[in-house]
């Protein structure tokens, strides 16, 4: 070379945080106001709902989940036109943001929207990459023409032979019940990994009266119960303990399906979120290639969001514990099908949770 040169290049190693999307939701639902409507409004926990929303169920529901997530809440609010269907509404709104969960305001009647609700979650995760679920409002009793066995055996018939792991649906018993579950989840008190059931969380706030049957007949325990069996979410109180709390939120996942609660639903969805932006900058980068050294290297690389997620801290020899157990040798597999096709395998390893605690008290009359 006849000239001497220096060349410097900054390069980025994609070290960066990745931006966390975890609830940070979207409400859905029908407008009282013609001058709301497909509209996509930002709210946070100091917004004035009455001063952005028109009074609606919409408004309604927003307001409770305000009131129950507490600090540093932020979600968007997109109130439909007449004539706009639940697909379009999603579609116009995640163009402009990104979503852990859809809020559907609207009561779904029938099976089939349900399952519309279902495959409108996963489309997005096919086009966007977005892996989403949604609360959905299903209807409470109808006080002048149920009785409480009735109510039950229609809940029973909507949810019936669905599958559908990314939908919870939230029996509308109080008036407000999907908005005041939605708040509880996004609550920052608590991980993404707990259960709403958690009584350790508090009791729900502002949840509505409770309703009748026909017959004046009080919602019960025992119909809870049922609803809940029923797959549906539910809040629930304890004898001698003061406060309303809630049930599982149970997705409409098949039998014996991985993804029957939310809890563990939403720590994979965090994963893949993470991942899913690693892979893509490895996407025709020769650092992953077929040598032992590079599968090694990009084991750890690969795993870094779940390294993160498992993380717990300890405090006045209190366990505050990760969203996930830290991963375990063997968690990863790295394996090349064809000579520019990877496969990549990982495990997520939620803790144990206990929902039915037995406790069992012996006497001791010996007389030592």
């Amino acid at each position: 070379m006849a000239l001497g040169r220096v060349a410097v290049h900054n390069l980025n190693q994609g070290q960066g945080d990745i931006k966390a999307i975890e609830r940070h939701v979207l409400f859905v639902g029908r407008a009282a106001g013609e001058g709301e409507q497909s509209q996509l409004f930002s709210v946070g926990a100091q917004t004035d709902l009455n001063a952005v929303l028109q009074d609606s169920t919409l408004r309604q529901q927003v307001k409770a989940a305000q009131l129950n997530a507490g600090q540093n809440w932020t979600a968007a609010v997109y109130p439909m036109a007449a004539d706009e269907t639940l697909a379009e509404a999603i579609e116009h709104a995640n163009a402009a943001q990104s979503f852990e969960m859809v809020v559907v305001c609207i009561e779904m009647t029938q099976p089939t929207e349900l399952n519309d609700i279902h495959a409108l979650m996963v489309s997005q995760q096919a086009s966007r990459g977005r892996f989403m679920c949604a609360l959905v409002a299903v209807p409470g009793i109808d006080e002048q023409t149920q009785s409480w066995p009735e109510y039950e055996a229609a809940c029973t018939t909507l949810q019936n032979n669905l599958a559908a792991h990314l939908v919870v649906a939230v029996p509308q018993l109080h008036g407000n019940n999907l908005g005041v579950l939605a708040g509880r989840l996004c609550d920052h008190s608590v991980s993404i990994a707990d259960s709403p059931m958690r009584v350790e969380t508090g009791s729900v706030r502002g949840l509505g009266e409770p309703p009748k049957d026909k017959n004046g007949a009080v919602l019960s325990l025992a119909t809870l119960n049922t609803l809940a069996t029923s797959r549906f979410s539910v809040p629930q109180t304890y004898a001698d303990f003061e406060g309303t709390y809630w049930s599982n939120a149970q997705t409409l996942d098949a039998i014996g399906g991985d993804y029957q609660y939310l809890e563990h639903l939403r720590a994979v969805h965090k994963a893949s979120r993470e991942v899913r932006v690693l892979a893509i900058r490895r996407v025709a980068n020769r650092a992953l290639n077929s040598t032992p050294a590079s599968i090694e290297m990009n084991k750890t690389y690969f795993m870094r969001p779940l390294r993160a997620m498992s993380k717990s801290v300890k405090i006045n020899g209190v366990v505050f514990p990760g969203d996930i157990t830290p991963p375990k040798e063997g968690d990863i597999s790295i394996t090349w099908p064809t000579n520019k096709k990877v496969a990549i395998y990982m495990v997520v390893r939620p803790y144990n949770s206990p929902k039915d605690i037995s406790v069992n008290i012996m006497l001791d009359l010996s007389n030592e």
